[in-house]
C-alpha cells in the first residue's frame, strides 16, 4: 500500500515537473509567433498611411484642375460680350452705386471695381457698398464674384486716412528694417480691407528709391525681403497683392500720371537691379497668391517703341517666359497721361491684351471705360485680337475668383469695430521703434 502511493506521489512529482519546463515555452513561442505575425500589419499600416498622402496629393491637384476646367467651361459658355466685361476693372464717382457702374456690371459684365477716396467714408459704409457690388454681380448670368480692389500701399497713398489704421509707408518701413514688423503691418492693413469686402490690395510697390516715400529703398535685396513679407501679410488676411510697378519705376522722373518717359538702362543693369526684387518673389512665392502689375514707362533696351503696358517683349517674353510668371497681369490705369496722349482708348486697350495683359484698369471716367469696352468688342469681332487671347484672360482671371473668392459678403458691423481699431494702432506705432 505504501509502495502504490509513493508510486502515485512520484507520478504527480513528474507531471509538475513536465509542467513546469515545457509551458511557458510554449507560451513564449506562442507570443512571439503573435509578434511576427503583428509586424506586417504595421508595415500594412504604413503603406495606406503613404498611399492616403499620395491620395491627399492627388486630390488636391485635381481639385486645382478642376476649378481650371470649370472656369474653362464657364468661359466657353459665355458670349465675347460677357467675356470682354470680365477683362475691365473700372472705378465710379460716389458712396453707393449709381446708375453707370450699374450699367457697367449688368450689361458689359465688368470683372473688377476700383475704390478710392470717393466712394469711402465709413468702414460701415465701404462694407455695404462692397456688399452691393456683389449682389449685383451675382444677380448676372453665372453669378461671377467681382474683384474689388484698392490702393492702400500706406503713408501719403491711404484711402478713407482719417478712418483706417495708421499704415507707414514703405519708407518709413524699409528705413527701420523689421521683416517681422512689414509683415504684421501688412497683415493688419489687409485684415482690415478683407472686413470692409476688398480681395485685391494694389501693393507693395517694388521700384528701387532712395526719394519715393513709396519705396523700400534702393538695395534690391532689401526690397525682394520686405516686398515678399508684404505680399505674406497680405496673404494671412485673404487679400491678394499686386507687385507694381513692373519692371521698375525707380529711375523715372517723369510721373507716369501726367507723361511717358524711358529708362535707357541696358537689361543686364535693369535685371541685377530693378527687375531683380520681382524675379525673386516670382520665384519664390506661389504666383497665384499676387498680380503683378504693369507701368506706362518705356524701357528701350527691350522695346523701343512701346511702353511696358503695351509691350508684348515686356509682358510676354520677359515677364512670363524669361521669369515665368504664371499669374494675372494688371495694366495701371489706361487714363494715365504716360498713354491716353498718346493713344486711343480703343488702340490701347487692344494693344495692351495683345501685349498680354489679363486685366485692364480704367478708374475714372464712364466714357473711356464704354470706348474701352466697345473698343475690345470690335477688335475682337474683326479679328484684330484673337479670341484665344480673350479666352486665356478670362480663363486666368475666373480661376482665380473660383480659387479665392469665396464669400464676398462681409459683415459691416464686423468692418466698423475692425477697421482703425485701437490694437491695430498700437501694433502699428510700435513697429516703426523695433529694429531687427
Amino acid at each position: 500500500m505504501k509502495m502504490k502511493h509513493a508510486f502515485t506521489f512520484l507520478a504527480v512529482m513528474m507531471i509538475l515537473f513536465l509542467a513546469i519546463v515545457f509551458v511557458p515555452k510554449t507560451l513564449l513561442l506562442k507570443e512571439s509567433s503573435n509578434q511576427t505575425a503583428a509586424k506586417p500589419q504595421k508595415v500594412e499600416m504604413s503603406k495606406e498611411t503613404s498611399s492616403s498622402v499620395s491620395s491627399q496629393k492627388e486630390n488636391s491637384k485635381e481639385k486645382t484642375e478642376t476649378l481650371e476646367e470649370k472656369a474653362a467651361k464657364i468661359v466657353d459658355s459665355m458670349t465675347l460680350e460677357q467675356k470682354i466685361g470680365q477683362l475691365l476693372m473700372v472705378g465710379f464717382k460716389g458712396v453707393e452705386k449709381n446708375e453707370e457702374i450699374i450699367d457697367l456690371i449688368s450689361n458689359k459684365s465688368v470683372g473688377g471695381v476700383i475704390l478710392f477716396d470717393r466712394n469711402m467714408e465709413t468702414p460701415e459704409q465701404v462694407a455695404n457698398l462692397n456688399n452691393s457690388l456683389q449682389k449685383l454681380a451675382a444677380k448676372q448670368p453665372f453669378s461671377i464674384p467681382l474683384l474689388i480692389g484698392v490702393d492702400q500701399e500706406g503713408g501719403d497713398i491711404l484711402r478713407m486716412r482719417d478712418k483706417v489704421s495708421p499704415i507707414p509707408s514703405q519708407q518709413e518701413l524699409g528705413q527701420v528694417e523689421n521683416a517681422q514688423n512689414v509683415f504684421e503691418v501688412a497683415y493688419i492693413n489687409g485684415k482690415e480691407l478683407a472686413a470692409m469686402g476688398f480681395n485685391v490690395n494694389f501693393a507693395p510697390v517694388l521700384d528701387l528709391s532712395n526719394t519715393d516715400s513709396r519705396s523700400f529703398g534702393t538695395d534690391p535685396e532689401k526690397v525682394y525681403h520686405l516686398g515678399e513679407k508684404v505680399v505674406q501679410g497680405f496673404n494671412k488676411a485673404n487679400i491678394t497683392a499686386t507687385l507694381k510697378h513692373f519692371p521698375g519705376n525707380g529711375r523715372s522722373k517723369v510721373d507716369p500720371h501726367l507723361d511717358t518717359s524711358s529708362v535707357k538702362a541696358d537689361k543686364t543693369d535693369l535685371e541685377n537691379s530693378d527687375i531683380y526684387p520681382f524675379q525673386k518673389i516670382i520665384e519664390n512665392v506661389d504666383n497665384q497668391s499676387f498680380f503683378v502689375m504693369i507701368t506706362h514707362i518705356k524701357y528701350p533696351s527691350y522695346d523701343s517703341e512701346k511702353p511696358a503696358s503695351l509691350s508684348s517683349v515686356i509682358m510676354k517674353k520677359l515677364l512670363r517666359e524669361k521669369l515665368d510668371y504664371t499669374g494675372i497681369i494688371v495694366t495701371d490705369d489706361l487714363e494715365m497721361g504716360a498713354v491716353n496722349k498718346y493713344y486711343s482708348y480703343e488702340d490701347m486697350a487692344k494693344e495692351a491684351i495683345n501685349a498680354g495683359a489679363d486685366l485692364l484698369l480704367v478708374c475714372h471716367e464712364y466714357s473711356h471705360q464704354v470706348e474701352v469696352y466697345n473698343g475690345l468688342l470690335k477688335a475682337a469681332k474683326k479679328g484684330e485680337i484673337p479670341e484665344e487671347r480673350i479666352n486665356e484672360a478670362a480663363t486666368r482671371l475666373l480661376t482665380y475668383k473660383l480659387t479665392h473668392i469665396r464669400d464676398p459678403i462681409v459683415d459691416p458691423q464686423y468692418a466698423k469695430e475692425t477697421v482703425g481699431s485701437e490694437e491695430h494702432q498700437k501694433l502699428i506705432e510700435n513697429s516703426l521703434k523695433t529694429r531687427e
